[in-house]
């Protein structure tokens, strides 16, 4: 706390110094004057006490308060600011359903696939000879492949006097689609009583195999099924690791070896732990050599045969996986897998990202294959069962 002397109040203080050295001059009788009367020498102590007393601010005996201090002017009222109004919150975009997915899944294969054929028809108000021989042609040059081209050709030939404009032409092209996927039409299930279900996974390396493998466990595990994954994939370490990061993820049991084990082992110890752990679904990544190559081919069926032989009747799906964006080579490697496996279902993936999705249609019109799941992205609900009336209308959409 701050205090205010006066000027009086140093000279007392000066005094109260010299009554002090007067006391001490006086016990030593050593005084410069002389005294007209005895005085005790306690007389200048009290007197050098009294005088400190009266400058030194002591609470409850002499308190020295401060000076008064003018008060302040008071603050001018400042004007209350409306508060802002709270601006709301943007809403959450909702979550597209399966049919905007699949629509917006496909667009890239409606430019490069309907809109072609529809071009032809635009340019034309009358089904002509002209107008089917510049069908032909772009048909031909689609992704659907040479066979299945003219199978649709025909089938407008075949209807040209029911026919007799363009809209009613792209009606008929649309429904013939339709019935070739129509066909091909199976979902995958796992059948009661088969315990463990099991999945063989094939497909070239870039298809989509590993991403495919986790969809499906989550698909499954969803449903209330236990899944174990084996990572035959054994010539690539990254595959083995990024199965099992996967694995992980959707919460399925993971059987793995070392890189270069023998992919046939690694299946078999997967069936066995699958029997062992009573669960419901085992899937089994395979190597995605070139399909090319014989001694790839002759390790899958290796594979093959030994499931077989711990179980017989497995695998019970051999599953190819077909990378949508490499258009009619789908049919290909779809024949060399057949053809040494035996394939019973078939995964198109990346049909987002791809103008050459309309290879499906070509490989439902010459393989007899059921089409168990189409990817149109990269979340896990991104994998849908086939469904064609859906697929197609999604595939024509505005058209």
């Amino acid at each position: 706390m701050k205090y205010r002397f006066k000027s009086y109040d140093y000279l007392i203080y000066l005094i109260s110094y010299l009554f002090f050295a007067l006391y001490i001059a006086d016990i030593r009788n050593a005084l410069p004057f002389s005294e007209p009367v005895a005085i005790p020498s306690w007389i200048y102590l009290i007197l050098a006490v009294i005088c400190n007393a009266w400058v030194l601010p002591i609470p409850g005996i002499h308190p020295r308060t401060p000076g008064r201090i003018e008060k302040a002017p008071e603050a001018e009222e400042i004007e209350a600011i409306p508060e802002k109004v709270a601006l709301p919150k943007p809403e959450k975009k909702p979550v597209p359903s399966s049919k905007e997915k699949l629509e917006k899944g496909l667009s890239k294969t409606h430019k490069g696939f309907v809109e072609r054929i529809s071009s032809v028809f635009r340019r034309s108000k009358t089904i002509d000879a002209n107008l089917l021989t510049e069908l032909e042609e772009t048909l031909v040059g689609t992704d659907i492949g040479v066979r299945t081209a003219y199978t649709i050709f025909e089938y407008v030939q075949q209807n040209v006097g029911k026919v007799t404009d363009p809209e009613q032409a792209m009606d008929a092209i649309k429904t013939e689609i339709e019935t070739i996927l129509k066909k091909r039409e199976n979902n995958l299930a796992v059948p009661e009583g088969v315990k463990p279900f099991v999945i063989m996974v094939t497909g070239v390396n870039g298809s989509g195999k590993t991403t495919t493998i986790a969809k499906i466990a989550h698909r499954l595990i969803s449903e209330g099924k236990s899944v174990i994954i084996a990572a035959g994939d054994t010539f690539r370490a990254a595959a083995i690791e990024q199965l099992e990061h996967w694995a992980s993820k959707v919460g399925a049991d993971f059987i793995k070896s070392h890189e270069g084990a023998d992919p046939s082992s690694v299946a078999f110890d997967g069936l066995q732990a699958a029997i062992a752990r009573g669960h419901d679904v085992l899937i089994i990544d395979t190597a995605g050599r070139l399909h090319t190559k014989e001694n790839l081919m002759e390790e899958l069926k290796k594979t093959k045969r030994v499931l077989d032989k711990k179980l017989s009747g497995t695998p019970h799906e051999i599953l190819l996986v077909l990378d949508a964006t490499i258009g009619q080579n789908a049919i290909e490697q779809t024949r060399q897998f057949n053809n040494a496996l035996g394939v019973t279902g078939i995964t198109m993936t990346k049909l987002d990202g791809s103008s050459k999705g309309g290879v499906i249609v070509g490989i439902a019109n010459e393989f007899e294959i059921p089409i168990r799941y189409i990817g149109i992205g990269e979340d896990m609900d991104d994998l849908q069962p086939f469904n064609a009336q859906s697929f197609v209308n999604a595939l024509f959409l505005d058209n």
